[in-house]
């Protein structure tokens, strides 16, 4: 049976609060900035200039509308209601769709909340899978993912993305 959390209030961070909410079309732009963010700031550690420029000026793929429509988005602010990162699940694949935390937050495991509340939108009679991005590898595989295989992702801007397949089992 598939669960969905919606707001929880209360975790800490490192002495503010963080609050997580469900995400909704209305978020699209401003998740889509930080996603942004992020892939020019923490994905060009592993990435060459040729794939970072395409790849962050993309424009949010149709499918985010419809995954944020269905509940499956979840989002971290902290307790002024600033945006501190984002997490899309697709329970049809059960799949993480996409995981971003504000670059300057990392290490303060806004990760692995949103992670902890994704998997329980999660099929425990199926794995969990993702396509992670090279930089991401470290992070997922903390959270029990097993990689699989490295493959390319045909991205819709026209770059072929190094990325590794990888799943988790229960």
């Amino acid at each position: 049976m598939l669960e969905r959390r919606t707001v929880e209030h209360g975790s800490t961070l490192q002495g503010d609060a963080m609050r997580f909410r469900t995400g909704t079309t209305d978020d699209v732009a401003t998740l889509w900035a930080l996603r942004t963010r992020c892939v020019r700031e923490t994905c060009s550690s592993h990435y060459p200039p040729e794939v970072i420029a395409p790849w962050s000026a993309s424009p949010p793929p149709s499918q985010y509308a419809r995954l944020l429509g269905q509940g499956g988005c979840v989002v971290a602010e902290d307790g002024q209601g600033g945006l501190l990162g984002f997490g899309v699940f697709d329970a049809d694949a059960n799949e993480v769709d996409a995981l971003f935390v504000d670059p300057d937050r990392g290490g303060q495991g806004i990760g692995q909340a949103l992670m902890q509340r994704l998997l329980a939108m999660a099929d425990r009679e199926r794995e969990v899978v993702l396509s992670a991005s090279l930089n991401a590898v470290p992070f997922y595989q903390r959270q029990g993912f097993i990689s699989v295989r490295e493959e390319v992702y045909p991205h819709p801007s026209g770059v072929a993305l190094a990325s590794v397949s990888m799943r988790r089992p229960w």
